[in-house]
């Protein structure tokens, strides 16, 4: 009787992945330090980084008429809100991204980290 190989964690870990890095911010500087972060980081483990790659910038908009009772001149207050995303992406096994992503981030930064095998 023939028995099936038992698949060890160690290998597991060694398995590349492709991760996915998602950062999104109000703040360009701060989005920028931290991809710059996290990509130097990527490089200094020989990792094979692609990014980051600079999606379009939602722009959310309001007006509102400045007049609470509608009485008056239509005079409007105009309200924007800018949200600007980077995409990084990664191979590498799904240890060393914890070790990559332990790095400080900004404040106002959201980090979202997808992993798949390849």
């Amino acid at each position: 009787m023939a028995t099936k190989p038992v698949k060890s964690l160690e290998s597991e870990e060694q398995r590349l992945h492709r991760i996915r890095i998602t950062l999104s911010s109000r703040d360009v500087k701060a989005l920028e330090k931290v991809c710059s972060d996290l990509v130097t980081g990527a490089k200094a483990k020989d990792l094979k980084v692609a990014g980051p790659t600079r999606l379009p910038t939602k722009i959310l908009r309001l007006m509102v008429r400045k007049s609470p009772c509608g009485e008056g001149t239509n005079t409007f207050d105009r309200w924007e809100m800018r949200i600007h995303k980077r995409l990084i992406d990664l191979h590498s096994p799904s240890d060393v991204v914890k070790q990559i992503t332990s790095i400080s981030i900004e404040p106002g930064v959201e980090v979202e980290v997808t992993i798949a095998d390849l």
